[in-house]
C-alpha cells in the first residue's frame, strides 16, 4: 500500500527562553507576517500551518498588529492556520492540577472566537507528562495526544538512542490514565523537527528523504508517516510547495501531503493495527540512562516555584472559592477578572519559564508578573471577603464588642490558629484633625477583652499590646476615607469552621481579659516541643526526634541539612567529583524560643555550614567548551565560605506535625542544599502528590538508569510508609525530592548554578540564587500510608489559610454560622470551587486518590446538581449520590432550580 508522508509546517515557539519575551516576540511577529503573506501569495499551494498548540501567541501578535485580526480569523476558519487547544504550552509537573485545567479551558474558550480548535493534546517539548493527562483530554473531548518526551530514550539535543527495552516499539501507542481513560499517543520519535528545512533541490532532497523516510518508517506502525516541518523559533519555510513537488517526483511510491494534525490523525486512525502497546501513567523517561530527563528543573531557581505555588494557591484555593461563596450569598462573580488573573499567571507557566531554565532577563520579568498576580488575587480576596461579611447578620454583637468572621473557602472542615490584626477603635480624619488623632487614641484607655463564639462560649485567645497606625478605606460611593486606628494582634484557635462556610466570633470587653503569654526560658540540655498530636525532641546539632502520639511510633534525627557541589546547569544536577557531602550532622546549633503559649510554640534553630565557595576553575572551562554535564569532572574550590541556616519551627494547637521555615544566607555558588528525613521505613515504593493523582513511584530506578541521582517531581508532598506508619513531607513550592537508601527522604531547598545548559553557552549568574533565600515545609507522621490515613488532607491544606474579616455591626440576610455547600466526600481530595465560564453554575471538583470507588454527596440549597466534565458542560447525569471511580476526576455542577 502506498505510504503517505504528512508534512506539518509549524514553529515551536517558546515565548521566552534564550532571549527575553520581547526579543522573541519581534521574531514571532516576523513569522506571522510572513505566514499571512505566504497564504496570500501561494493560494492553495501552501496548505497549512500549526501554531504550536497555544492561543497566547495570537494575543502576543494582535497586541502589535490588531489590524490583522480578521485575516487571521479567516485563515483559522478555513482550516489553514491551526490553533489550540492550550492557552500556553505549560510545564506539566510544575503547574498545579487546576492550572492545567484552566490552561485547557481558557485555550479552548479562546478558540471559539476564531471558529476552530486543533483537537490534539499537544505536548511537543513538555519535560515529562503527568499520568492523568489522558483522562483530562478525554473529558475535554480530545482523543489523541502528541508528545516529544517521556517514552523513548532521548539524549543530548534530543537525539534518539535505541534501547532493547523500549516501552513501545512504535511511535503510536495507547496511553492510559490510572482511571482507565486512554488516548492515542503519538511520539515524535525523531523529534518535532524531523521534517525541518526540506530541500527543494533534487540532489539535496534525495539525500534528505532517503534518511528521513527510513527514520520515520523505523518507528511507524502504519503507512501514515509524520514529518514535522519546523523547530524551535523556526522561520517559515516558504519553499514547502516546491519541496513537496520535488519529493513527489523523486519518490512516486509515496504520497507527499502538506498536512495538518486533523488530517494526519484521521488518516492514522483508519490504518492503525488492531493492537498497540499500552503505556500507563506518567511519561518521565523512566527507561533511559537518566542523564537527560530534565527533572532538576524542579529545583532550578526555587524562588520561582515558591512564587508560583503562592499564586496558584491564592487563586484556586482562596480567591475562586471565596468568590463563588460570595456569589451564592448574593454577590456578583468576577468571572472576567479571574480569567484575566489566570492568563497573567499562565504567562509564567511555559516550560522554559516556570522550569527556571532561561536567561536571567526572563526570570526577572517573571517575578514582576508573579507580584502582579499576587496583588490582583489579594485585592479580590479582600473585597469578596468583605462583601460576604457585610451580608452576615452581626447585629447581635454584644455591647462594645468587635465581630470577626472566619471563612473556610475550602472543601474540608478546618481547625486552625488564626492571627488577625483587629481595629479596636478607628477615628477618621473627618471626625478629628489628623494631627490630634494619634495622641487621642494613644492616651485613651483600652479595656480588657475576651473572645466568644456565636454561642457565647469563651474561646482561648491572645491579644497583643495595641499600637496606633494609619489606614484608609475605599468606599464604593464616596472619596477615600483616611483614619488612624488603635490595633492589636489577636490569635485564637478557630475550631470546626465548616467547609464552604464560616463562623462568627466576637471580641468583647471583659473584667478578666485574656493575657498574652510570653516566651519561656529554655533549658540548656532539653529542647522540646509538643501538642496534642506530636512530640519533638531536638538534638544539639538541630536534628530532631518526632513521636507520633496516636501510635507511639517515632522517627529519629530528622532535619539534617546536606550540601553538595553542583557542576550541572539549570536543567540537570551533576554532583561535583571527588567531594563528600557536607552536613549539619554533629555540628552544634543554637536554640532560641520565640514564642511559647498554649496556642503555639515557635523555636529558632541557627546553624552555620562552612562549604566551598564555588566549583573549581575547571567548571568555567567545561561550560565554555559546551561539555555535557554528564561528562564534566570539575570539583569544588578550596576557598571556603560560611552559610547561615536559620530554621524557625512552629507547632501550634491542632497541627498534625511541625512546620519549618528555613532562611538561608547563601554566599556560595555551584551547590545544592537538601533537608534529610531518615525514616527508617522499609518499602519498595513511595507516593507523591501529582496532577489529580497521588502517584506511586519506585524507590529504585529501572535497570537502564545510570545517573547516580534519581530525583522526582512533586506538587505538594512526598510520602513514605510501611504497613504500620508513614511520614509525609508537605512543601511550599519545593518540588524536587529523592528517596535514598534506608528510607531517606531528601527534599531540595536550594540549588545554585550559573548556565542555561542547552544548545549553547548562556551564562545565568542570577540562577546562583545568592543572598537571602527561604524554604518552607511541614512534617506529618501518620498511620499506614498517606491515602489510607488521609494525611493527604493535611498535606493539601498546608499553607492554605482561612480568611478572617472584621465587619461592621449591621443587620444581614445570613446567619452567624453557615455552610453553603453540604458535602459528604470522605476519601476524596477537594480540588476547586468556582462559577462556570459560560453560565452561572457553581462548579466543584474533587478527585479520587485511591483504587476503590468512593461515594460523593453534595448539595446547595435550591440547586440541582449534575455530573460535568472539566469543560463545565451541563449534562443530564443527576444523582442523589455520585460515585467517583478509581482515580477519577469528578466535577459537579449546581444550578438554580426553576
Amino acid at each position: 500500500m502506498k505510504k503517505t508522508a504528512h508534512i506539518i509546517s509549524h514553529s515551536h515557539w517558546d515565548r521566552e527562553w534564550y532571549l527575553p519575551f520581547e526579543k522573541h516576540r519581534y521574531y514571532f511577529i516576523k513569522l506571522m507576517n510572513n505566514l499571512i503573506e505566504q497564504f496570500k501569495k501561494e493560494g492553495n499551494a501552501f496548505q497549512s500551518f500549526h501554531l504550536d498548540g497555544q492561543t497566547v501567541l495570537l494575543e502576543d501578535y494582535f497586541a502589535v498588529h490588531p489590524e490583522n485580526r480578521e485575516i487571521v480569523k479567516q485563515l483559522i476558519e478555513e482550516r489553514k492556520l491551526h490553533i489550540g487547544p492550550w492557552y500556553v504550552l505549560q510545564d506539566a509537573f510544575l503547574t498545579s492540577s487546576e492550572a492545567n485545567i484552566r490552561n485547557l479551558q481558557i485555550g479552548l474558550n479562546d478558540t471559539k472566537a476564531y471558529g476552530h480548535a486543533a483537537k490534539i493534546g499537544y505536548f511537543p517539548d513538555t519535560f515529562g507528562i503527568y499520568g492523568q493527562a489522558p483522562q483530562i483530554l478525554r473529558q475535554a473531548g480530545i482523543d489523541t495526544a502528541a508528545f516529544g518526551r517521556g517514552v523513548k530514550p532521548t539524549g543530548f539535543n534530543n537525539t534518539v538512542s535505541d534501547s532493547p527495552n523500549f516501552e513501545s516499539p512504535f511511535s503510536e501507542m495507547v496511553w492510559q490514565s490510572p482511571d482507565g481513560s486512554s488516548v492515542l499517543g503519538i511520539l515524535f520519535a525523531n523529534w518535532y523537527s524531523n521534517g525541518n528545512e526540506i530541500p527543494a533541490d533534487k540532489k539535496e532532497a534525495n539525500v534528505f528523504w532517503d534518511k528521513k523516510l527510513q527514520d520515520a518508517e523505523k518507528y511507524a506502525s502504519t503507512n501514515q508517516l509524520l514529518f514535522m516541518n519546523g523547530c524551535d523559533h523556526q522561520p517559515l519555510q516558504k519553499t514547502i510547495p516546491q519541496a513537496i513537488e520535488t519529493a513527489a517526483a523523486l519518490y512516486p511510491d509515496y504520497t507527499f501531503k502538506h498536512s495538518s494534525f486533523d488530517q494526519y490523525t484521521e488518516a492514522l486512525k483508519e490504518s492503525l493495527p488492531e493492537k498497540l502497546q499500552v503505556i500507563e501513567g506518567e511519561l518521565r523517561n523512566q527507561r533511559t540512562d537518566g542523564w537527560a530527563t530534565l527533572v532538576n528543573t524542579a529545583s532550578s531557581r526555587i524562588y520561582l516555584k515558591q512564587w508560583n505555588n503562592h499564586c496558584q494557591t491564592l487563586l484556586e484555593k482562596v480567591a475562586e472559592p471565596l468568590a463563588a461563596i460570595n456569589f451564592l450569598a448574593g454577590g456578583t462573580y468576577p468571572r472576567e477578572y479571574l480569567r484575566f488573573i489566570w492568563k497573567s499567571l499562565m504567562k509564567n507557566h511555559p516550560h522554559d519559564s516556570i522550569c527556571g531554565c532561561s536567561v536571567d532577563e526572563v526570570h526577572r520579568e517573571m517575578v514582576t508578573r508573579f507580584e502582579t498576580v499576587s496583588q490582583m488575587g489579594e485585592v479580590l480576596v479582600r473585597e469578596n471577603a468583605a462583601e460576604l461579611a457585610e451580608r452576615i447578620d452581626t447585629s447581635e454583637t454584644p455591647e462594645g464588642g468587635i465581630p470577626l468572621v472566619v471563612i473556610n473557602q475550602t472543601g474540608w472542615k478546618k481547625n486552625d490558629v488564626i492571627t488577625k490584626v483587629v481595629d479596636i477603635e478607628k477615628v477618621y480624619f473627618s471626625q478629628m484633625h489628623f494631627e490630634d488623632i494619634p495622641v487621642y487614641l494613644q492616651d485613651k484607655e483600652t479595656p480588657g477583652y475576651k473572645l466568644i463564639n456565636d454561642q457565647g462560649e469563651t474561646i482561648e485567645c491572645q491579644l497583643g499590646d495595641p499600637i496606633v497606625e494609619f489606614g484608609y478605606e475605599l468606599p464604593d460611593d464616596k472619596f477615600r476615607q483616611p483614619f488612624f486606628a488603635k490595633r492589636a494582634k489577636l490569635s485564637f484557635f478557630a475550631d470546626g469552621i465548616p467547609s464552604f462556610g464560616y463562623k462568627t466570633f466576637y471580641l468583647v470587653p471583659a473584667e478578666t481579659p485574656e493575657q498574652f503569654t510570653g516566651p519561656d526560658k529554655i533549658e540548656e540540655k532539653s529542647v522540646e516541643m509538643e501538642n496534642e498530636y506530636v512530640h519533638l525532641h531536638f538534638h544539639e546539632d538541630g536534628s530532631f526526634d518526632l513521636i507520633h502520639k496516636e501510635t507511639g511510633e517515632s522517627f529519629q534525627r530528622l532535619g539534617i541539612y546536606e550540601d553538595t557541589g553542583d557542576i550541572g546547569n539549570e536543567y540537570m544536577y551533576k554532583e561535583a567529583k571527588g567531594h563528600a557531602a557536607i552536613t549539619t550532622n554533629g555540628k552544634t546549633a543554637e536554640f532560641k524560643f520565640l514564642e511559647t503559649t498554649n496556642l503555639r510554640t515557635v523555636l529558632e534553630v541557627t546553624q552555620t555550614l562552612s562549604i566551598p565557595a564555588s566549583a573549581d576553575d575547571r567548571l568555567a572551562t567545561e561550560r565554555n567548551q559546551l561539555i555535557w554535564h554528564k561528562n564534566r569532572v570539575a570539583g569544588r574550590s578550596s576557598e571556603k565560605t560560611a552559610i547561615t541556616l536559620r530554621t524557625v519551627v512552629t507547632l501550634a494547637k491542632g497541627m498534625k506535625g511541625p512546620a519549618f521555615k528555613l532562611t538561608i544566607d547563601n554566599t556560595a555558588r555551584d551547590h545544592r542544599l537538601r533537608v534529610l528525613f531518615p525514616t527508617g521505613l522499609k518499602a519498595d515504593t513511595h507516593r507523591a502528590d501529582s496532577i489529580f493523582e497521588i502517584v506511586t513511584r519506585p524507590n529504585m530506578p529501572e535497570e537502564e538508569w545510570e545517573n547516580p541521582s534519581f530525583c522526582h517531581h512533586q506538587q505538594r508532598f512526598c510520602s513514605l510508609a510501611d504497613d504500620h506508619i508513614g511520614l509525609t513531607v508537605a512543601t511550599d513550592g519545593l518540588q524536587e525530592y529523592e528517596i535514598l537508601a534506608d528510607g531517606m527522604i531528601a527534599v531540595t531547598v536550594l540549588r545554585s548554578t550559573a548556565e542555561l545548559g542547552d544548545w549553547g553557552y548562556f551564562p545565568t549568574p542570577e540562577a546562583q540564587c545568592l543572598g537571602i533565600q527561604t524554604a518552607e515545609w511541614q512534617v506529618l507522621p501518620h498511620e499506614k500510608d498517606v491515602i489510607q490515613s488521609q494525611a493527604y488532607v493535611d498535606a493539601h491544606e498546608y499553607k492554605v489559610p482561612l480568611v478572617a474579616v472584621q465587619p461592621s455591626i449591621h443587620k444581614g440576610l445570613w446567619p452567624t454560622t453557615h455552610q453553603f455547600v453540604e458535602s459528604e466526600a470522605n476519601g476524596l481530595a477537594w480540588s476547586s470551587m468556582k462559577v462556570a465560564e459560560q453560565q452561572d453554575d457553581v462548579m466543584i471538583r474533587w478527585f479520587n486518590p485511591g483504587p476503590e470507588n468512593v461515594s460523593l454527596k453534595a448539595s446547595i440549597t435550591d440547586c440541582q446538581s449534575y455530573k460535568s466534565t472539566i469543560l463545565e458542560e451541563r449534562t443530564n447525569v443527576t444523582e442523589e449520590q455520585y460515585i467517583a471511580g478509581k482515580s477519577e476526576i469528578i466535577t459537579l455542577g449546581f444550578y438554580q432550580k426553576g
